[in-house]
């Protein structure tokens, strides 16, 4: 609306405009509580499931009060970071419409091949294989060696895991209050699932040794790279499996004669990891799961009508996706109609920029890098 026009109505253009700051302010902070609510929700869940499965606290080592405390912390903040990032307009829009997609009637005869190989992209990684082994290599031994160990280290600590002696000799595991099965200490099994942390703890090495030579020996990275979110993280990653790996060294080969040391150290350095964990790079993890999401969102909307380029006529898109990233585009305040038309009073109608395929855009790229050439001199005007 114009100022003319607000004033003809009797609004002063500044208070108007105080007015939707007002208003925007107050949905920002309504949002922002929201979350926030989220957030204690699921630290009030998870202390329910840890009092679950030790059986009321009788199973939980209160020495590793500190690890449970930044867990729930953790898993707070999570969910707080997750919910606010789900209401922005472009995740929150795609977001809801790969729901929408799943309990879809039409889409269930295709699930049998596509959420399998979706989940298989997601854990295999094959976006980064496609860029380098080396790449891939690297990523999938940090990858794994973090998920694994925290499938590990999670339930010991709330207590959802412990061994007990049978009369007969053997060590009995016994999970969220249900024993599963006996092993000798001695045997293969016996020393796979007594040293399981330190075979994710060395696979996770190998990971970060890559990461870190990566990171000083590539000229492009380091360029771009920044201290506290991308050296800092796997700094903490590196001192968390060293002290891990320093602890059963010690109590194998030393007698536990700095097994204090090394636990206090050790708990320091998970709990600054996990106090970091929604806040810096790896928060990545939480949210490439949504992709699964995204990749059912486009493959079950290649069956359905298909955005043609404005200028070539080619097939690129579902135009179902074009359409929703109009919608998110001007929500964020993004315009980027080419001709805007007066009589068309919906602007989604007129000709965007996304409405040219990749090949017209580069090609619209070099006729306006041409024009914005002086023919005479050579240079850009």
């Amino acid at each position: 609306m114009s100022q003319a026009a607000t004033q003809r109505q009797g609004i002063p253009e500044p208070a108007r405009q105080l007015s939707t700051g007002n208003s925007r302010l107050r949905l920002h902070l309504g949002l922002r509580a929201r979350c926030v609510l989220y957030g204690v929700l699921a630290a009030a869940a998870l202390t329910g499931l840890i009092a679950l499965g030790s059986r009321g606290f009788h199973w939980f080592d209160a020495a590793l009060i500190g690890y449970v405390v930044a867990t729930i912390f953790a898993a707070a903040a999570v969910t707080y970071k997750y919910s606010f990032w789900l209401a922005r307009p472009p995740t929150g829009r795609y977001w809801r419409r790969s729901w929408r997609l799943f309990f879809s009637y039409e889409n269930f005869r295709r699930y049998t091949t596509l959420i399998p190989l979706a989940i298989l992209d997601l854990f295999s990684q094959q976006f980064i294989r496609r860029r380098g082994l080396y790449r891939w290599i690297m990523h999938q031994c940090i990858f794994w060696g973090v998920l694994l160990s925290c499938c590990i280290t999670f339930p010991l600590t709330f207590g959802w895991i412990r061994m007990t002696l049978t009369p007969a000799g053997e060590h009995l595991l016994w999970f969220f209050g249900f024993p599963l099965f006996s092993f000798r200490p001695e045997s293969v099994l016996g020393f796979l699932i007594y040293h399981a942390l330190d075979i994710t703890a060395l696979l996770l090495l190998v990971g970060l040794v890559l990461a870190l030579h990566r990171r000083f020996h590539d000229l492009a990275l380091i360029s771009i790279q920044r201290f506290g979110f991308d050296i800092v993280p796997l700094a903490l990653l590196l001192a968390i499996v060293v002290s891990g790996l320093a602890l059963t060294a010690d109590s194998t080969w030393l007698g536990g004669a700095y097994y204090w040391y090394l636990s206090l150290t050790h708990e320091v350095v998970v709990v600054l990891w996990l106090i970091s964990l929604p806040f810096g790079k790896f928060f990545h993890l939480i949210e490439r799961p949504a992709t699964v999401g995204i990749e059912l969102y486009w493959k079950t909307g290649e069956g359905t009508a298909l955005q043609r380029c404005a200028r070539c006529g080619e097939a690129f898109a579902p135009a179902r996706f074009i359409e929703d990233l109009k919608k998110t585009l001007l929500e964020v305040g993004e315009d980027y109609r080419l001709h805007r038309d007066s009589s068309t009073t919906r602007p989604e109608q007129a000709l965007w920029w996304q409405d040219l395929c990749p090949a017209c855009k580069r090609i619209a790229r070099g006729q306006a890098t041409l024009t914005a050439i002086d023919p005479e001199g050579n240079r850009f005007l």
